[in-house]
């Protein structure tokens, strides 16, 4: 603290002494330098509001840290992947297709396959950035978004929910399975809002489980190669396994041209099959071929020779016939 001593004003009566405002003058300047010091001890030691001049309390130990350098965007980061049936089940083990989109490396628009993995739990290395990722399990699938993001720490899983389960068709004829490599069915989505189906599989053999998304799907199944067709819808449940059983009605025929009755069948020749409405059914060339037909009506024609013969016939479920026309 600094006090000023006041005196008497007015002209010293001694000649050489100094006069009254000079010895304030000199006061003030001692008080000025004083206040100056302690300013600057105070920055020194803690930082102040040069606004207000309340010096900020700043406890001990308590001083900023530095800050951590920025996250390199071009660093790469460890992203494990896993895909799941339903969102409670177990992880699927084995049979999974992986494929990762990103930007096209040569910097071209779209989206670019940067990687695939048949791995059930695969680990790509990313760069942060967005992706595109399918997950696929037979025919189930899905694709989502994913990003990677600067700093992001490895080893942060990608869980994928397929909401998916499994259909197995079975094919009878007769009541009994029937004989191999004779059915195959292909399977159609549901009706979209345009009343059209998408073809999902095809050719595909029955006993055999195709792993599809939950919904609801169509089936064609096929017993031969004519019009022996079995048509049914299916509900696939996620994390089940559907089983359907179609049951073919057929009747098998067996085609030939002869001279006359009981005689040889001639070679190469031509033959269709058709509905009485005339709608074709098969076209074939030998001299004894063979097909599975629905039970109903039909029109045979052949040709050889130059010559065209024709016949109606009528086929039942389960029957087995030689149709045998003969050149007249």
């Amino acid at each position: 603290m600094i006090t000023a001593h006041t005196s008497q004003s007015g002209p010293s009566p001694q000649s050489g002494r100094r006069a009254p405002w000079a010895t304030y003058a000199l006061v003030a300047l001692i008080a000025v330098a004083g206040l100056l010091a302690r300013a600057g001890d105070a920055m020194a030691q803690s930082p102040a509001d040069w606004l207000t001049g309340l010096q900020q309390q700043v406890a001990p130990g308590s001083a900023e840290k530095p800050k951590e350098p920025a996250a390199d965007p071009g660093a790469v980061v460890q992203v494990p992947m896993t895909a799941r049936l339903t969102a409670d089940g177990e992880e699927i083990e084995e049979g999974l297709v992986w494929r990762v989109f990103g930007h096209s490396p040569s910097g071209e628009n779209g989206r670019a396959l940067l990687f695939t993995q048949q791995l059930a739990r695969p680990t790509f290395k990313l760069h942060a950035g967005d992706y595109v990722v399918n997950a696929a399990f037979g025919r189930a699938h899905i694709t989502r978004r994913i990003t990677v993001k600067p700093g992001q720490t490895d080893g942060v899983v990608e869980d994928f929910v397929l909401n998916a389960g499994g259909l197995r068709v079975k094919a009878q004829v007769g009541g009994s399975d029937a004989p191999q490599n004779t059915v195959s069915f292909s399977i159609y989505s549901d009706r979209d809002q345009t009343d059209n189906r998408k073809l999902i599989l095809s050719a595909a053999r029955p006993n055999l489980v195709v792993r599809l998304n939950a919904g609801i799907y169509h089936i064609v199944s096929t017993y031969g190669d004519c019009n022996a067709t079995v048509r049914s819808d299916v509900t696939v449940e996620a994390g089940k396994l559907t089983e359907a059983v179609v049951t073919h009605s057929a009747a098998k025929a067996t085609l030939k041209l002869v001279h006359r009755a009981g005689g040889e069948a001639l070679p190469d020749t031509q033959w269709t099959i058709q509905t009485p409405e005339g709608e074709e059914i098969k076209e074939s060339v030998g001299a004894l071929p063979t097909h599975i037909l629905a039970p109903g009506k039909y029109i045979v024609l052949a040709k050889s020779q130059g010559r065209s013969f024709q016949r109606e016939i009528t086929l039942a479920n389960g029957e087995t016939t030689q149709v045998e026309l003969v050149m007249n």
